[in-house]
């Protein structure tokens, strides 16, 4: 009966004679229903006050704390075609061994002897360089010859300007000497013409001096010739060396010409010899790209490219390889709301897929099957599944994480905060409240 009327059937009829109604209404299991609900509540409110580790949970997988140590691809910088593998997947490759051999598709590089060719081209043309120094070297020394015979020239030439000079002065002082000459025989003619118009000197006397009177004026018109011609020895003596220094300067330029010209086509052959030193380099390291070799110790995974003498351009995935020396690490996403709760060194939680776990997420050490682990890096800028990027990495003091872990696993996280009594946490999580915000005393030393 639902015993909702206002009439009780209990209280008008008697039903104390029967068995049924001994047993149903008998008071005592009252007693104990109430002794069950006083210490249920009593349990519920002693629960309310225990301590609860306030968490961040997010998802993440398993990868590898260096990123040289993730999964990878290898690619060939060149474009080619494949000849051979020397792998088979799932092979485990040293550093250095060769997993595929390649061949070229460039009609630029089909020549099987183009870095013998090349190599001869260098040395010739290097040869042709030593050539040019060779011939500057000569011309060099040409100049120097031509600049020595030039001062031995001018030399002499000045030194007969010198005797030039001294013979106009010595020319000069006896055309003096003739001068005088020349006016005492003046004088004495004058003198003895005088005397014979008066009878004192005969004729021959006169002609005798007017004969040495005109000796001493041919010996003054010889010296005022050889005055003369000193002088114009002096303007030859000038001239010749105005014309050695133009003569041997036209030889000089000529020679710094030809030097110049060498010059030129040895810095024009050093600038091919650069070019095919680069090239022989070029050709030396890609035919060393034709092996594609392991970057590192690991396993091959998947080939990318497959089969014979297909081709691929430069770029191209076409092997993956996984490292097998790598240290686990954990990347899980949280909330942009829990990003500023967490913190490096902090302890998290971590439950991998295909390892059975029970979680008490606010009670860790009641959980089992959960690893320990610490933040290691907090990404500062958001994802593109609009979450934060965390990486995890084993705790030291805790269990070693399962060996047999799979790199690419999935992983559930808890961050473990600060420690809050049941029912405030049963509280922030009905208001819908994160979790604290504390700063460690850890973080707080390392930021000053």
């Amino acid at each position: 009966m639902l015993n909702i009327s206002q009439e009780k059937l209990n209280k008008k009829v008697d039903l104390s004679g029967y068995k049924s109604a001994q047993r149903v209404f008998h008071h005592r299991h009252y007693k104990w229903f109430n002794r069950i609900l006083l210490g249920f509540s009593i349990l519920l409110i002693i629960i309310l006050f225990l301590p609860w580790t306030q968490t961040v949970s997010g998802k993440g997988s398993v990868t590898t704390l260096s990123p040289e140590h993730r999964p990878q691809t290898i690619q060939s910088p060149i474009p080619g075609k494949i000849e051979s593998w020397y792998v088979q997947e799932g092979d485990y490759v040293n550093k250095g061994d060769t997993i595929l051999h390649i061949s070229e598709v460039n009609n630029q590089y089909l020549d099987p002897l183009l870095v013998e060719r090349t190599g001869e081209q260098l040395t010739a043309k290097s040869g042709s360089v030593e050539s040019y120094r060779g011939k500057i070297g000569s011309l060099g020394a040409q100049i120097n010859a031509i600049n020595n015979e030039r001062a031995l020239k001018i030399q002499q030439a000045t030194n007969k300007l010198k005797q030039a000079r001294l013979k106009v002065k010595s020319d000069s002082i006896d055309l003096e000497a003739a001068g005088t000459n020349l006016q005492i025989a003046k004088t004495q003619f004058e003198r003895i013409r005088q005397l014979q118009e008066e009878g004192l000197k005969a004729l021959p006397d006169l002609e005798q001096a007017r004969l040495k009177l005109q000796e001493t004026q041919a010996r003054h018109i010889s010296a005022q010739n050889r005055l003369l011609a000193s002088e114009n020895e002096i303007v030859n003596a000038r001239l010749e060396i105005n014309r050695i220094q133009a003569e041997y300067n036209d030889k000089i330029s000529k020679t710094e010409s030809e030097m110049f010209t060498a010059q030129s086509n040895q810095f024009d052959a050093e600038l091919q010899v650069s070019k095919l030193e680069n090239d022989f380099t070029n050709y030396s390291i890609r035919n060393k790209l034709y092996y594609i070799l392991a970057p590192q110790n690991g396993y091959i995974n998947r080939a990318l490219r497959a089969g014979i003498g297909e081709t691929f351009k430069e770029g191209e995935r076409l092997v993956g390889i996984m490292p097998s020396d790598f240290q686990l690490a954990v990347e899980t996403f949280v909330r942009p709301l829990d990003v500023p709760l967490l913190h490096k060194g902090e302890k998290v939680r971590v439950q991998f897929d295909g390892w059975p776990a029970i979680v008490f997420s606010g009670w860790e050490n009641l959980s089992f099957g959960t690893y320990g682990a610490r933040v290691v890096a907090i990404e500062n800028f958001i994802s593109e599944n609009g979450l934060y990027r965390v990486l995890l990495t084993p705790d030291p003091g805790d269990h070693p994480w399962p060996k047999d872990v799979r790199i690419g696993s999935g992983a559930r996280t808890l961050a473990l905060l600060e420690d809050v009594p049941i029912w405030y946490e049963i509280w922030r999580n009905l208001n819908g409240f994160p979790p604290n915000y504390y700063q460690p005393e850890q973080a707080a030393t390392e930021k000053y």
